[in-house]
């Protein structure tokens, strides 16, 4: 059976509760949204400021999860580039964006990178809508030769909300493209992450065109915020599967609190 995990890490601001879940659980498949990654050795905290909202962030969520999964297989993809700052007031340098890690005795066959909206910014943070990117993965069980196909991406966030908008119907596309550009005829395929939209959004007819079905609101689901989220709307992640994927768990637990987002856990058979 294979674990696979997706979870909008908030770029570590609860980072020893991750530690120590990562240590404990060791999911096969880890996606993060949201991970900040350090071009130069920084301090291990820095500050993320904008017009929104102030948030402590590791410098180097990337390494601290590496270092956490030592033995895993590690893929960072930077969507932007802009200043973190530390106690000081002093600017460090810093990439955003989001990782994989995938364990040592799965292989990793074919990988795709790219942008479901924008590009990269590499001079600041800038207004919103951030650019956002995409990571699919090819993961074969080597003893069966069975083999699995995994994506997720962090969807546009729109200070209007999360209702559907022109640009996150071509987010949606683009993300199908990237996963039908890497799934084979039949082969399961799993598509997670914080997409930023509501149950019912377009973007799952979109991607139902691929043969996607949610498991968020399948399972009853109808809430994958924690307590340290205090606004109104409870939905934002979601897991998608096709038919070919044997789905032999899945839950978003509450506890512990890993980020103001839950993680989503998704049980799979595979190598059996």
């Amino acid at each position: 059976m294979l674990r696979i995990v997706s979870l909008n890490a908030w770029g570590g601001r609860c980072w020893p509760a991750l530690d120590r879940w990562l240590a404990v659980e060791r999911p096969d498949v880890v996606c993060l949204q949201e991970v900040t990654r350090a071009p130069l050795r920084a301090p291990p905290w820095l500050s993320y400021r904008d017009a929104y909202r102030q948030l402590d962030q590791r410098s180097d969520l990337f390494a601290d999860v590496s270092k956490a999964l030592p033995s895993h297989q590690p893929w960072f993809a930077a969507a932007a580039r802009g200043p973190l700052t530390d106690t000081n007031g002093r600017d460090w340098k810093s990439e955003h964006g989001i990782a994989c890690w995938v364990a040592p005795h799965l292989a990793v066959t074919e990988r795709i990178q790219g942008f479901v909206h924008g590009r990269f910014r590499r001079d600041g943070w800038g207004e919103e809508p951030v650019p956002r990117t995409m990571q699919v993965m090819r993961i074969e069980e080597p003893l069966s030769g069975q083999s699995l196909v995994v994506g997720h991406f962090h969807g546009l966030r729109d200070p209007e909300g999360k209702g559907d908008t022109p640009a996150r119907a071509r987010q949606a596309k683009r993300a199908l493209a990237l996963v039908e550009g890497l799934a084979g005829q039949g082969e399961g395929v799993v598509l997670g992450g914080d997409f930023n939209v509501l149950p019912g959004s377009e973007t799952f007819d979109i991607l139902g065109e691929g043969g996607l079905r949610d498991l968020v609101t399948a399972h009853g689901i109808e809430d994958t915020r924690t307590e340290l989220y205090q606004k109104p709307v409870r939905f934002a992640d979601y897991m998608l599967v096709n038919a070919a994927v044997d789905v032999q768990g899945f839950t978003a637990p509450a506890e512990p609190l890993l980020s103001d987002h839950r993680p989503l856990i998704l049980e799979v058979g595979l190598g059996e």
